[in-house]
C-alpha cells in the first residue's frame, strides 16, 4: 500500500527521489551479446532472434495492404480518437521546429542557420502488456512534420490499432520485430532493415540498453527508464489524485508514483482514496507497493525543491503560481482537470519524456529532434580585414601557430 512519508525522514525521501538509472549487468552483457550478433550476422542474426524472442511466425515486414485490412477492423470510436490525437499531434510539432535565419555580426561576415531535416529515423513502437498505438503516433508524426522522407518503424507485436495509427503517422515501413536486436538492425542496418539516423521510442530495460549501447554510432532520443509521476497539491481532490497515481503506476512494476503536499489531510485522504481504488493485481498494485509514496512537507516552498530535486518525467501540480516555479520536468500539467492521461494520448505535447532524472537537462521528443541544426559561415576579403587580428591574438594566446599562420596569410596576400 502507498506510504505517508514526513520530508523530515531524509533517508527515505533520498530514496524515492533518487532516479538514476539502475545497471543490470547480465541485462547488458545479454544486449551486447545480441547487437553484436545482428551487427555481424545481419537478417540471419536479426530473424533468428525474432522467431525465438518475438515469436514472428510470417513476413517480417507488413505490407500496406494488410495495414489497411487491419485497420478497418478499427472501431469507429478509436479510430476517430487516433484521427484526432494525430492532427492535435501534428499541430504541436509543426511550432516546434527551429526557424532559419541569417544575421551580421560584423560588415563582412555573414553567419546562416540552416535546418535540415535527418534522412531516415526508426521509431520504436513497445508491444509488451498492451498495444501502444499512442506511442507511433508520438514518434512517427514529429519526425513526418520535420520533413523525414523515410520513417521506419518497428514492433514486435503490431496489432490493428498500431498499424491503423501506422497509417494515419505516414510511416514508410512497419516491421514485425522488437527487442534489443532491432534497435541493432536499426543502428548498423541489415539487408532488410536500412540504417537509420536517429532512434527514438520507448522500451523496455533490453531496448534501453541496446539505445544506450549504440548511441556512440547512431543518434537517439535519450535514455527511458520505468515512468514516473510527481504531483504538488494542497488543494486537489483526493479521488483525482489517486486515480492519477493508479494510472501512471500501471505502466510498469517499477514505475513511481508520488504525492508531495503540506497539507497533512489530504496525505490521509489520498491514501485511503489509493486503497479503495487499488486495483487486485497487476503492476500498478506491485508499483504502488515498492514506490509509491505520499510526502509531507511543512511548506509549499519545500515541496517545490523536492521536485526540482527529482525532475520527473510527468509533474501535476494545482497551483498556476507554484507552476511557474517549476523548471525540471519532462512535462507539467496545471490544474486539476489537467490530467496526465490527457497527455499521454491527446493534447498533441509528446508523451515520449525524460526519466531518470535527464528532465534536468532536456524536455520531452518534439519535431526539433528530427532535424539538423548547422551553420553557413561567409566571410569576403573585407570582413577577414575586421576580425582576423582579433582571431590571430587568439589563436596566439593558445599556442595554436598554424591557426595563426592561416588567418595570417589572408591578411598580408
Amino acid at each position: 500500500m502507498i506510504r505517508i512519508i514526513d520530508s523530515s525522514d531524509r533517508r527515505r525521501v533520498a530514496a524515492l527521489l533518487d532516479r538514476r538509472p539502475k545497471r543490470d549487468p547480465a541485462i547488458e552483457r545479454r544486449v551486447a551479446q545480441i547487437v553484436e550478433r545482428v551487427r555481424h550476422g545481419g537478417d540471419r542474426a536479426l530473424l533468428a532472434y525474432a522467431r525465438t524472442l518475438d515469436h514472428l511466425d510470417g513476413d517480417i515486414e507488413v505490407t500496406r495492404a494488410e495495414m489497411e485490412a487491419q485497420a478497418a477492423t478499427v472501431d469507429g470510436q478509436v479510430r476517430q480518437a487516433i484521427r484526432m490525437a494525430a492532427r492535435h499531434i501534428r499541430h504541436v510539432a509543426r511550432l516546434q521546429i527551429p526557424r532559419t535565419w541569417s544575421t551580421r555580426p560584423v560588415k563582412g561576415v555573414t553567419i546562416e542557420q540552416r535546418v535540415l531535416p535527418l534522412d531516415r529515423v526508426g521509431c520504436y513502437v513497445p508491444g509488451g502488456r498492451y498495444p501502444l498505438p499512442s506511442s507511433l503516433l508520438m514518434t512517427a508524426i514529429p519526425a513526418r512534420v520535420a520533413g523525414v522522407a523515410d520513417v521506419i518503424a518497428v514492433c514486435p507485436r503490431p496489432d490493428a490499432t498500431v498499424m491503423l495509427a501506422a497509417l494515419e503517422a505516414g510511416v514508410s515501413r512497419l516491421l514485425r520485430v522488437g527487442g534489443a536486436h532491432a534497435i541493432a538492425a536499426l543502428a548498423f542496418g541489415t539487408r532488410t532493415i536500412s540504417r537509420v539516423d536517429k532512434i527514438v521510442g520507448p522500451g523496455n530495460a533490453y531496448v534501453a540498453s541496446a539505445k544506450a549501447l549504440v548511441s556512440s554510432t547512431c543518434a537517439i532520443d535519450f535514455f527511458a527508464g520505468p515512468s514516473e509521476i510527481l504531483i504538488l497539491s494542497d488543494t486537489g481532490r483526493a479521488d483525482w489524485i489517486a486515480a492519477d497515481l493508479l494510472a501512471q503506476a500501471e505502466h510498469d512494476p517499477n514505475a513511481r508514483a508520488i504525492l508531495i503536499t503540506s497539507t497533512r489531510a489530504l496525505a490521509r485522504a489520498t491514501e485511503a482514496a489509493v486503497r479503495r481504488q487499488m486495483p487486485p493485481a497487476g503492476p500498478a498494485r506491485k508499483a504502488i507497493a515498492a514506490n509509491g509514496a505520499i510526502i509531507v512537507t511543512s511548506t509549499l516552498d519545500e515541496a517545490v525543491a523536492l521536485s526540482e530535486r527529482m525532475a520527473p518525467e510527468h509533474l501535476v501540480c494545482d497551483s498556476p503560481a507554484a507552476a511557474a516555479r517549476l523548471r525540471r520536468a519532462g512535462t507539467i500539467f496545471v490544474g486539476r482537470y489537467s490530467a496526465q492521461a490527457a497527455g499521454d494520448y491527446i493534447t498533441g505535447s509528446n508523451h515520449v519524456l525524460p526519466t531518470s532524472g535527464a528532465a534536468r537537462g532536456r524536455g520531452g521528443l518534439s519535431a526539433a529532434d528530427f532535424v539538423r541544426v548547422s551553420t553557413v559561415q561567409h566571410v569576403s576579403a573585407d570582413g577577414i580585414k575586421r576580425i582576423g587580428p582579433a582571431a590571430i591574438a587568439l589563436a596566439d594566446a593558445e599556442g595554436l601557430r598554424g591557426h595563426a599562420a592561416s588567418l595570417r596569410v589572408r591578411l598580408t596576400s
